[in-house]
């Protein structure tokens, strides 16, 4: 599984408080869950529920948010995008130590996928491949329609 690290870097890189302190960070995986449907290969889907845990953090919440949100767009964006998992998806509980710090821990449910394969001498490969994207992000920045536009309004590139 490549997401919980790639999340831990994320935030070590992006939480000003983390930076100088980055034992207060804690990930943990609980409620795993492989999913194969044993098709033509043994692809599968790991599904599980990534804990974050910061530990005496003294920072706003807002400022481990804003990356994490920011993170989710790419590596999970239907938990922000998908009105049914928007309900539940990111959940968080706070500990309050005192008046300047917390003890926060963030629950994701998160996927990630493995897809099996050979390459050209017949050697299994694995591959994790990223998240699709939304297609509005594949669009040519020239197709915006104008303000009244229809349809047939829109801009083409040449």
């Amino acid at each position: 599984m490549n997401k919980p690290e790639n999340l831990r870097a994320h935030l070590l890189a992006t939480v000003a408080e983390l930076k100088h302190n980055p034992d207060r960070l804690l990930i943990f995986i609980d409620n795993g869950k492989i999913r194969c449907t044993a098709a033509q290969t043994l692809s599968f889907e790991y599904s599980f529920d990534l804990q974050v845990i910061l530990t005496d953090f003294a920072g706003h919440p807002d400022s481990v948010m804003l990356p994490l949100l920011g993170w989710l767009s790419v590596h999970q964006s239907e938990l922000l995008e998908n009105v049914s998992k928007t309900e539940d998806g990111i959940q968080f509980e706070a500990d309050i130590l005192d008046n300047s710090k917390v003890d926060m821990s963030l629950r994701l449910p998160l996927t990630e996928r493995v897809v099996i394969g050979r390459d050209d001498q017949g050697n299994t490969t694995i591959r994790h491949p990223g998240e699709p994207q939304r297609a509005a992000d594949l669009l040519d920045s020239n197709w915006i329609p104008g303000a009244q536009a229809t349809a047939s309004e829109w801009v083409l590139p040449k």
